[in-house]
């Protein structure tokens, strides 16, 4: 039985559009390139379908992911979210006491994080050490090289 996984509503849009582009034009070019190497003759010294094949049988497994994800898929509500704590949508800024710099952090799903644009997943270290904490909380989060000290100066959704 597969989880539930949440989304945003872009990040859902998002995968929606590249199953669309892996079931309709990813599966005619690779039922072309097959298409071709048949014509080359024998099958069973034949490179080209062999690898033709192989790129078929993984495009196939990962369009049944996506399909299973998205069944499974929970759009959330940016409206409903509530801010008075750190959850999945919403944005965190914080400073670091040690460098004695602000940080901002907007939690997403693991699908969606990108820590150039400040999406981190709330599978993180940090992520994690954030989910539930509170505004003028002061907590000391563990990472692979040490530890990190935030206190948390405001939660907003953006």
């Amino acid at each position: 039985m597969s989880q539930k996984k949440y989304f945003t509503q872009e990040g859902y849009d998002k995968l929606k559009k590249e199953l669309e582009y892996l079931t309709t034009r990813e599966r005619a070019k690779i039922a072309n390139q097959i298409a071709e190497a048949r014509e080359k003759g024998d099958l069973s010294e034949n490179a080209e379908y062999d690898a033709a094949k192989e790129a078929q049988g993984l495009l196939e497994l990962r369009i049944n992911k996506m399909q299973e994800v998205l069944a499974n898929a929970r759009v959330l509500d940016e409206k409903s979210i509530d801010t008075s704590k750190v959850q999945v949508l919403t944005t965190v800024r914080v400073m670091n006491r040690k460098l004695k710099k602000e940080q901002k952090f907007t939690l997403v799903t693991e699908t969606e994080a990108d820590f150039k644009k400040g999406k981190i997943s709330t599978g993180s270290p940090i992520g994690n050490g954030l989910l539930g904490k509170k505004v003028g909380d002061v907590i000391n989060i563990p990472i692979p090289n040490g530890s990190i000290e935030f206190e948390i100066l405001e939660i907003t959704v953006e």
